[in-house]
């Protein structure tokens, strides 16, 4: 994916701003910074959710998980799956929430659900939507770390069965350390830092990798 000569203004305000940013097909890249920074306008710019100058291509049809499940709360678990799907894929909404670990709760209602499990069906869905690139927007806030590590575990899992582009966005350097192969840090609606993270997956969620120090460093603006 390619954005060139990207400009997106609030009146005379700068929201995000690049000349060039190539994102990796087939990769995860995390975008970091501070709130504010224009971390969820790039997001709006590649998904065309907002208008601005300049061009994006290879992004192709986009799908979305954010950091709240916002899943339609009289609709079940499958039916939620359903919902994103043509009649004659609807199977795969049952595959896919036994991947995750919920087809013996596919029949229940988001009320009926723990919050790590609605979550759990929205990255189904996310994922199970047809889709070129998958952005994610601060999915793992706000959780415990229990539920933060086989959430992470369970994406990482579905994202090398699809090898989807991922633009994911966060506030956590180790987040982005244990998720991505490359993290961007965005500045008062600038790209500042791009660091690639080599380590092979899979990640020990309890190791620090070296790259979160930089990344710490960027978001410090000591670099």
């Amino acid at each position: 994916m390619i954005l060139k000569d990207i400009e997106k203004k609030y009146g005379e305000r700068v929201a995000f701003r690049c000349g060039l940013l190539e994102l990796e097909d087939k990769k995860i890249t995390a975008v970091l910074g501070e709130s504010g920074a224009g971390k969820t306008t790039l997001l709006n710019v590649i998904s065309g959710m907002t208008e601005y100058r300049g061009e994006v291509t290879n992004a192709g049809r986009v799908s979305h998980l954010f950091q709240s499940a916002k899943l339609l709360p009289n609709l079940t678990a499958e039916e939620n799956l359903r919902f994103v799907l043509t009649e004659d894929r609807y199977a795969k909404a049952i595959e896919m929430l036994d991947q995750v670990g919920l087809g013996d709760k596919r029949k229940r209602y988001p009320r009926e659900l723990s919050g790590g499990e609605r979550q759990r069906v929205a990255i189904a869905r996310a994922f199970v939507y047809p889709h070129d690139t998958l952005l994610m927007d601060e999915p793992f806030a706000s959780l415990d770390l229990s539920l933060k590590r086989s959430l992470i575990a369970l994406v990482l899992k579905l994202w090398k069965e699809t090898g989807d582009t991922v633009v994911f966005v966060t506030h956590d350097v180790h987040e982005a350390a244990l998720l991505s192969s490359r993290a961007v840090v965005v500045r008062e609606g600038e790209p500042v830092l791009d660091l690639l993270i080599p380590a092979p997956y899979p990640r020990d969620f309890l190791q620090t990798l070296p790259e979160e120090r930089t990344l710490t460093r960027a978001l410090l603006r000591e670099i």
